[in-house]
């Protein structure tokens, strides 16, 4: 195998240098653009335990205990993640490791699947964490492998930072051997790993030193390497920027920057010493150039970027050199295509209930953030995960009970046991009164149908005991607990009006499996247009299966249907006929 020549994906590649580096344990929650690390991860499983967990705080938590023990250990997680990790994130970084501890977390520049843009550089820096940075998918291998050695030599956790384009894009990888770790033993260290006050202000000043350490040694890190060509430019840079700037700028003096917190002044000051004009090309904030300025090394940056989305080679011509490139203009005439629940979705018929009924929703993190948009038109509100039910108690607090009884939060399975619970268990505690949605569709849909505690089965492939939602549910404390199939829109409709009109707490799960789990040929509708009447009702939910023709009578794209049979609940004249799975 070594030596092996393959193309990856950088998450992939990532999955791989966490085998290569002997890593024992990984724990995850799925986020887009960090969600596939893990699930490569599984083709090792022999050799690494991976896992789901319900949540970043606790995949982290999972990493640090394996890491106090001895051994390597790796955590993954989107940008926003990060925020649920903060937690035991901040103080490891005081604690330090005991064997390499990983923080892989993936940013999103751009906002292709995220509801922020923040730059993961920036809490690093705050929690006082290193951060390596790769630029295409054998860096994320390596640089990955050289991180734990690092995290080990200075015992520092490390963040691994990338981002969607890194993560998603591919490049020749050559693979190498495991190496096998046995791990450092445990050794009990109350000082180190018991964050009481005395010991947090001692472990301060153990961190700042192994940073200023690790500052000193970065001046002379292979991952951060000097290319001098023309010095009338000077650009310094990490990541997939550097490969923008490659391709821009061929014969620029380059600084490509792996380990981007702390930064390496010595070789910093001595390259720019050495350019006519410094440039610092980095994607969002100016972690990179702040710091530069900060040393008095005169520079150009965002006074010429831009602090938003992802850059371009075209861009840092246009803006360093003066060229414009030429470009196809976009096509006229377009339709617009948003985003859309899936033909079969049952949060279609979901939000057709509640939109019929004029019900506002306090919404959430997942597929169903997609009823915010026409014709559905119902989801008010998405913060983040587990926000829906907190922020509907929140509503309830401070304009009274009446006041919601025209609102519902709605939240998915997976969502729900991420941070949902701890957001119902406030509204018990505190006396709330509102109506909470569970839109359990047995998956972590929005990611690509992840497993998750109450699927009955672990990343691993293993049997697992499912958690039940209503039984969780009823444990709070809470009588009204209704479960309802997401289609029976009838008794949807007739429970949604009696739950949301109680002082008291109330649940409505709607427990109907997302359509793409379902493999193989399905069922589907077509219509009698000799008896269709043309109301436009079966219309209403906006199924992208279904139109209408130029004569208004309504037509379902067989390929696309899948048989759920909203569409022939809302037809009152039978012109919707049921078509079994492999007839025509």
């Amino acid at each position: 195998m070594s030596g092996k020549k393959v193309i990856m994906l950088g998450n992939e590649a990532i999955a791989r240098g966490a085998y290569e580096a002997g890593v024992k344990v990984s724990s995850a929650y799925p986020g887009t653009p960090s969600t596939e690390v893990s699930e490569y991860m599984v083709q090792y499983k022999d050799d690494v335990y991976c896992e789901w967990a319900p949540n970043e705080k606790v995949a982290a938590e999972v990493a640090i205990g394996a890491s106090i023990a001895g051994a390597r250990a790796l955590v993954c997680m989107k940008h926003v993640g990060f925020n649920v990790a903060a937690d035991p994130a901040y103080s490891v970084s005081y604690m330090g490791v005991g064997g390499g501890l990983i923080f892989m977390v993936a940013d999103d520049p751009g906002l292709y699947s995220s509801q922020n843009e923040q730059d993961t550089r920036m809490v690093a820096r705050a929690a006082k964490l290193p951060v390596i940075e790769p630029a295409n998918s054998q860096e994320a291998k390596e640089f990955l492998k050289a991180a734990y050695d690092l995290s080990e030599e200075f015992d520092r956790p490390i963040v691994f930072r990338t981002t969607t384009r890194l993560a998603h894009s591919q490049s020749f990888v050559e693979l190498d051997e495991r190496a096998e770790k046995e791990g450092k033993a445990y050794e009990k260290d109350v000082r180190k790993n018991v964050l009481m006050p005395a010991n947090a202000k001692g472990r301060h000043t153990v961190i700042e030193k192994e940073m200023a350490r690790l500052a000193e040694a970065a001046n002379s890190l292979p991952m951060n390497k000097v290319e001098m060509k023309d010095t009338k430019i000077g650009v310094i840079t990490s990541g997939i920027p550097y490969l923008y700037v490659k391709e821009a700028l061929p014969e620029a003096s380059v600084l490509k920057l792996g380990l981007v917190n702390p930064l390496p002044k010595e070789l910093i000051a001595d390259f720019a010493s050495k350019v006519d004009e410094l440039y610092i090309i980095e994607e969002l904030d100016p972690v990179i150039e702040d710091q530069i300025k900060a040393w008095g090394i005169p520079c150009k940056g965002k006074d010429l970027f831009s602090v938003e989305g992802e850059y371009s080679a075209n861009m840092l011509k246009k803006v360093i050199l003066g060229e414009e490139t030429e470009v196809k203009a976009a096509a006229e005439n377009v339709p617009n295509r948003p985003p859309i629940l899936c033909p079969g979705c049952p949060h279609r018929s979901v939000y057709h209930v509640l939109n019929k009924l004029g019900i506002h929703a306090a919404g959430d993190i997942g597929c169903y953030t997609l009823g915010a948009v026409p014709p559905l038109s119902v989801v008010d509100t998405t913060i983040c995960m587990g926000a829906s039910i907190s922020s509907l108690h929140g509503m309830e607090k401070a304009k009274g009970k009446e006041y919601i009884k025209n609102w519902v939060a709605v939240i998915g399975d997976s969502t729900f046991l991420h941070t949902g619970v701890n957001s119902l268990m406030n509204m018990v505690y505190n006396n709330g009164t509102g109506t909470v949605m569970i839109l359990d569709n047995s998956t972590t849909g929005m990611t690509g149908h992840q497993d998750h505690a109450a699927t009955g089965k672990t990343l691993q492939g293993d049997d697992t005991y499912a958690i039940n939602i209503m039984g969780l549910v009823k444990s709070l404390g809470i009588k009204n607990v209704q479960e309802i199939n997401a289609f029976d829109i009838e008794g949807l409709e007739k429970l949604v009006k009696e739950e949301v009109a109680k002082d008291e707490i109330s649940v409505i799960i709607t427990k109907s499996p997302c359509v793409l789990l379902t493999k193989g040929a399905k069922p589907f509708y077509r219509v009698d247009a000799d008896k269709c009447k043309k109301c436009g009702m079966c219309l209403k939910p906006a199924c992208p299966a279904m139109e209408k023709l130029a004569d208004k009578t309504a037509y379902i794209d067989t390929t696309m249907c899948t048989g759920c049979g909203l569409c022939d609940s809302l037809c009152k004249f039978g012109a919707i006929e049921f078509v079994k799975a492999g007839e025509r």
